[in-house]
Formats: structure tokens, C-alpha cells, sequence
């Protein structure tokens, strides 16, 4: 076992939900979807924070890693953020968890971008939501979905991202195992979707070795990620829009203040340095041990708390 698997752990499944805040579950729609989500809020007794005032509060939107569902890495950072003051929204993107959708465990980028807009939608409608601060908080993957809201929604005002993986076409060659293996997947996934066909993966298992994800900490271990509510199901259509899917070319464009905290240790710090370069104006950034791995990120009690601290620290200062 790892130094970082003996430390801490902290996940909505070994932590109880604290007395100082509350949940509501959420439904909203994207186009014609249903799709289904928390608020994490903190107690209207405690509503007295200068973050705040006691008729309108910041909030945000807080979305995962691929293929995860809201009460994994999403929703411990959701709580935490509430802890700290904030409304943290979480919900399932199309087709994933509780949340409606005909095409299902697809991880098509553009569909989910569309979703956090709807998000932001439903934040901006609530009545005691401060809509002059709504932030976006990506993990992992999610967080080149977050990057192109923030681009493109006046609304959300702030954007942190943790743990980001930020990949496009040529980079995903060399994750992936070369220009002929990512050819043949998205032939494949093209030749799935003309017929309808598609293979339903498992995508995370510590037994079965055609899983997506093999023995992947996290995602494989029942006391982490491997959790009820994980749909652990990856839909082969997804490959063409996530091995095609261009996530730096966000950063071109991103006007907004932003946060970036992850390590060398994670998955894909060759992204999140080229994200960086790419970028017109200066990122914040918080780096941490290099032996801080991208799965620390998700339920390392110190790194999430460290997190947490940070990120909401950057969304309370004025004018970053």
C-alpha cells in the first residue's frame, strides 16, 4: 500500500454530513433531459459569515472526474465548500447516475459542457444565490468542460480547477497508446454509433483486467470511489468525442480569474502546463508535494482540505 492510502481518507460515504450544513436534492433540465443533482448549503442559522449576507449567498458548481457520478469526488469537494460558507451544486451529467439521458455512460465533452450550463442556469434562478458570485469548480476532466462555461457564460465569475486533465488530440496519441490505437478506437465508436451497437465497458474493477480502468486506486476500492452510486460503466461511444476532444483550446479565451491547484505527481501535468502557456492572462496556482498523486486529489483528507481552503480563499477575494 502506497504512503498516500495509509493517510486520511474523506468521501460522503466515511464521513458524516455535518449539523452545520444541509442537502437538497435538485432537478433541472438541459434541452429536454431531466438531470438530477445536491445543494450542499450551509444552515441559515450560521448565515453570518462576511463571505455573505443573510439574503444572498455565493455558490458553486462543482463537478468530477470521467465517468464519476455526483457523490464521488464531486460531491466530498461540494461539502466541503458549503462548510466553508458557500452553495455547492452538484448533480449527474447526462445519461450518468441518477439523471435522465437515452445514451448512457457516454463521456462526450460537449454534451456535459452543455449540462454545466444548465447548471449555472439553475444556480443563477435561485433566489438566495448572490448571482454576481457563481464560480465553477472542474476535477480532473471536468475541468476543460468547466473552462469552456467559464469562456462562454457571463455568469459563472471565477474558475478553479483541481487535478486537471487537459488533453487534446495529439496528447491523447501518446496517452492512448499511439496514432493506429486511438485510429482503431474512434473507428470503432464510429462504427457502434452507425449501428446503434455499442459495448457497455466495465470501467473500473480490481479482477477483471479488460476493465477501463484496472486496479486503478480510487475507482476500484470499495472505501474510496468504488462506491453504490458508481455507475462504474464506460459506453464505448465515448471515444471519439473524448480522444477527438481539444481542451486546451480553451485557454486561448479564458478571461476569468482562475485557480489551479494539482502536483507533478498527477495524472497529467503536461496538460495543465500547456493549458497554462496557452493562456492570455496570468493562472493562480497552487502546487503541492510532487509525491501528491492525481487520486490524493479526490479523498486525501490534508490535500482536500488544503484544497478547499484555497479554493474558497480565491473565490472570496475580491477582484483576483
Amino acid at each position: 500500500m502506497s504512503a498516500s492510502l495509509t493517510m486520511e481518507l474523506i468521501n460522503l460515504q466515511n464521513t458524516p454530513t455535518p449539523k452545520t450544513i444541509e442537502t437538497e436534492i435538485i432537478a433541472f433540465k438541459n434541452a429536454e433531459v431531466t438531470l438530477k443533482g445536491t445543494l450542499y448549503k450551509p444552515v441559515k442559522s450560521l448565515r453570518s459569515n462576511p463571505f455573505y449576507n443573510q439574503e444572498y449567498i455565493p455558490s458553486v458548481v462543482v463537478t468530477g472526474a470521467w465517468t464519476t457520478v455526483q457523490e464521488q469526488m464531486a460531491g466530498t469537494y461540494a461539502r466541503e465548500l458549503a462548510l466553508r460558507g458557500m452553495i455547492a451544486m452538484t448533480f449527474d451529467f447526462t445519461g450518468w447516475g441518477k439523471s435522465d439521458g437515452s445514451r448512457r455512460y457516454v463521456e462526450d465533452p460537449s454534451v456535459k459542457t452543455e449540462d454545466i450550463h444548465a447548471a449555472v442556469t439553475y444556480l443563477s434562478h435561485r433566489d438566495e444565490v448572490d448571482i454576481d458570485q457563481i464560480f465553477g469548480l472542474g476535477i480532473c476532466a471536468s475541468s476543460g468542460y468547466m473552462a469552456e462555461v467559464a469562456v462562454n457564460d457571463d455568469r459563472l465569475s471565477k474558475l478553479a480547477f483541481v487535478a486537471p486533465w487537459l488533453h487534446d488530440p495529439e496528447l491523447a496519441i501518446t496517452i492512448y497508446g499511439g496514432t493506429d490505437t486511438v485510429n482503431q478506437l474512434i473507428s470503432d465508436s464510429e462504427a457502434a454509433e452507425a449501428v446503434n451497437n455499442p459495448e457497455i465497458l466495465v470501467a473500473a474493477s480490481t479482477t477483471d483486467s479488460s476493465s477501463l480502468m484496472y486496479q486503478a486506486p480510487y475507482y476500484s476500492e470499495k472505501h474510496r470511489g468504488f462506491i453504490p452510486e458508481y455507475d462504474n460503466k464506460f459506453n464505448t461511444l465515448s471515444w471519439k468525442p473524448w480522444l477527438t476532444y481539444n481542451a486546451l483550446s480553451s485557454a486561448s479565451c479564458l478571461k476569468k480569474p482562475s485557480l489551479m491547484i494539482g502536483s507533478k505527481g498527477m495524472a497529467l501535468p503536461a496538460g495543465a502546463l500547456a493549458y497554462e502557456q496557452a493562456m492570455k492572462i496570468p493562472i493562480q496556482k497552487l502546487w503541492l508535494a510532487d509525491d501528491i498523486n492525481q487520486f490524493d486529489f479526490y479523498d486525501r483528507k490534508d490535500i482536500v482540505m488544503t484544497a478547499s481552503d484555497a479554493i474558497v480563499k480565491f473565490f472570496k477575494t475580491r477582484n483576483t
